[in-house]
Formats: structure tokens, C-alpha cells, sequence
């Protein structure tokens, strides 16, 4: 990203996914479908989700940073809710081949045209972050959100990143964020089932789960623009945090009530994480290395990612129960807020709706 741009990037995602997705059909071997959907197809997912849109997305809003890229991440959900449900009836009538290359040919026709568009930053085409008009000779200077200056001065490398305790806390706090996030994702299904509940009432709640994270990514962050990063991310990990108790709770008393309970603080409070996770680094590593940074530190996301459900369903198999996993998903939860308090993004740049506190803090210095 840092080299090629925001349109090398996604449209690598565009060809690996669209390849994948093409050559799935064509496979006769186990490792043939390990190759195109598992390789190409995750590949080209890294490129177009979460961590290709972080890289290039925060540059074009300050004031409402958080907003502008929990509208944009709430797009995972709406494709959840309107694309899976096609995929679902197009597999029943003609088979998971003819998905397959359907599901191809749209991305490449949508997705290709739609990326050469993207630019880095708004400056590139002679516009200001927030759409803001180029200042005037006797306009105001703009207010600046910065609260230390010494450090958003630095120019920062990855190899200057690797340096300090910020990066480290935020890998912390990344990795811990996606181990909750797919912890529960995966194995949330078959506790439901294993404790009674019947297959229409698993597979609607996690549907649900996936309706409710476009609202409350939205809000949240929104939210995060006028309180501070660290918060929102405090409150979706109380949102897991909840919503593993709540799992923990169903295995003695599996009741509807509670699993209401942990469909609503999954979705609307912890899918709040991805509205941040691009914002958190921007305004602790900003600078013209930003994306070998935010790369580097989603090794550590992808990770926790992965560690999650292996985790999980180890101790599952150990112990034949999930609640000693669930519980440690709510210390994991609990160490991911910890982390990123500690990275404390508000000590750097401040968000739009607590930038007179930062005046005053660096007027007191």
C-alpha cells in the first residue's frame, strides 16, 4: 500500500478472489479446494476487507473518522445479510460449482471497475480530509488535534515502531480482538445445538448477530469520534466480555432470554472493533510508513484470529465442555481493552469531540 497504492492493493484482492472463486469449480482433489478457496480466496479477502480498507480509508476523514469507517465496514454485514442468503438458494438449485462462478463473475465485474477509483488520500486529487475547503489567506487557521507534538512529529519507519510499547500494546490488543471476535463466531453455533437448542435458532442467531454489527458499527463508531478510541474498544470488548458470559450461563440455564442477550452485545457492542481498529494506529503511527505499520500489526490480528477457534476447540476436545474456553475468552476480552488503554491513542491525537481538552492540556505544557 505504502508503494502501490490503495488500487494495486485491492485490485490484487480483486484478481486473487475472482481466480479463486473461478478455479473452485474446476477442482477434483481435496487440495485443489485448499488452494482456490482456502489460499486465493483468504488472500484476496485480506487485500478487500478489514485490513486492505484500514490502510487507505482513515486518511480521508479526522473529525469523523470513526463514523466515516464504521458506515463503510457495516457493508460486511449488509453483503452478509442480502448476499449469503442468494448464495445459500443458488447451492440448493444448482450446486455449490455454479455459486462458485457466479459469485466470480460478480466480483470481478463489480469490484475491479469500482477500484480504480481509489486514491490514498484526499490530498492526491486536490482535496482535503472532512471535504474541506483549501484555507484562504485570511481564513483562520485550522485547529490541530495533535497532543504531543514531539511524537506525531517523528517520522515513523516500521523499524522505529517496533521500538516502542505502543506497537506492542496495539498487536496485543489486535490479537486478543480477533481471537474473541471468531472464539465465539465459529464455536457459537455448535454450543447452541450441543445445549438443546434447535438448528433454526442456532443459525438465526448468528445471522443476527451479523444484522445488528451494521448499526452498532455505524454508532459506535460515530461514538468513537466524540469520546476517544480507547472507549469504544473498552466497550466492545465488555460486549464479548457479556456476551462469553452469556454462553457460560446457557449451559445451566438455556434459556431464549439469554442467548437475546449474547446475539446483542456480539453484534450491535463487539463488532464495534472494526470501526477503530483502522483509526487506533493512523493517529499513533501516522506518516508515510502507516501502512507497513498497520500490515504488520494485522500479523498479529490475523493471528489472534486464527488462535481463537483452534483454542477454543482444543479445550473443548480436552475437556468436553466449552465454559473453561468461554471463561478465558472473557479474560482475553479483558486484556484487549487493557492493551489498547495502554497504547492510549487520546495522548497522540485527539478525537474531534475532545479536542478543547487537548488545547488545554497543551496550553497547560
Amino acid at each position: 500500500m505504502d508503494r502501490f497504492g490503495p488500487r494495486g492493493v485491492m485490485e490484487l484482492g480483486v484478481a486473487l478472489m475472482g481466480g479463486g472463486l473461478l478455479l473452485a469449480p474446476l477442482t477434483t482433489q481435496p487440495w485443489h479446494l485448499y488452494l482456490t478457496i482456502g489460499v486465493l480466496v483468504g488472500a484476496g479477502s485480506v487485500c478487500l476487507g478489514y485490513s486492505g480498507q484500514s490502510l487507505f480509508l482513515p486518511n480521508w476523514f479526522i473529525r469523523r473518522r470513526g463514523l466515516a469507517i464504521g458506515i463503510a465496514f457495516a457493508g460486511v454485514g449488509i453483503g452478509s445479510v442480502t448476499l449469503l442468503p442468494w448464495v445459500q438458494h443458488m447451492i440448493e438449485q444448482t450446486g455449490w460449482r455454479t455459486a462458485c462462478t457466479a459469485m466470480g463473475i460478480l466480483v470481478l465485474a463489480v469490484l475491479a471497475p469500482i477500484n480504480l477509483v481509489l486514491r490514498k488520500r484526499p490530498e492526491d486529487i486536490g482535496l482535503l480530509p472532512d471535504g474541506d475547503a483549501a484555507p484562504s489567506a485570511t481564513s483562520a487557521a485550522p485547529r490541530s488535534n495533535v497532543v504531543d507534538p514531539v511524537w506525531a512529529g517523528t517520522d515513523w519507519t516500521l523499524r522505529r515502531a517496533l521500538r516502542t510499547a505502543r506497537f506492542w500494546w496495539i498487536a496485543i490488543g489486535y490479537f486478543c480482538g480477533l481471537y474473541i471476535w471468531y472464539a465465539v463466531q465459529v464455536h457459537q453455533t455448535k454450543f447452541l445445538l450441543d445445549i438443546g437448542f434447535s438448528a433454526n435458532v442456532a443459525v438465526w442467531a448468528l445471522g443476527v448477530v451479523s444484522l445488528l454489527g451494521i448499526p452498532g458499527q455505524i454508532w459506535l463508531g460515530h461514538l468513537s469520534d466524540r469520546i476517544g478510541r480507547e472507549w469504544i474498544w473498552a466497550i466492545s470488548c465488555a460486549g464479548f466480555a457479556i456476551c462469553f458470559a452469556a454462553l457460560i450461563a446457557l449451559k445451566f440455564a438455556p434459556v431464549l432470554p439469554l442467548v437475546y442477550l449474547m446475539i446483542f452485545t456480539q453484534g450491535a457492542l463487539g463488532y464495534g472493533l472494526t470501526s477503530i481498529m483502522g483509526a487506533v494506529v493512523l493517529e499513533i503511527f501516522q506518516g508515510r510508513q502507516y501502512g507497513s505499520i498497520f500490515g504488520t500489526i494485522m500479523l498479529a490480528a490475523l493471528a489472534g484470529g486464527a488462535a481463537g477457534p483452534w483454542a477454543t476447540g482444543l479445550l473443548y476436545d480436552l475437556s468436553g465442555s466449552y465454559t473453561l474456553a468461554f471463561a478465558i475468552g472473557i479474560a482475553v476480552s479483558i486484556l484487549s481493552a487493557v492493551a489498547i488503554w495502554r497504547a492510549s491513542p487520546r495522548k497522540v491525537r485527539a478525537v474531534a469531540g475532545q479536542m478543547h481538552k487537548a488545547h488545554i492540556r497543551s496550553d497547560a505544557a
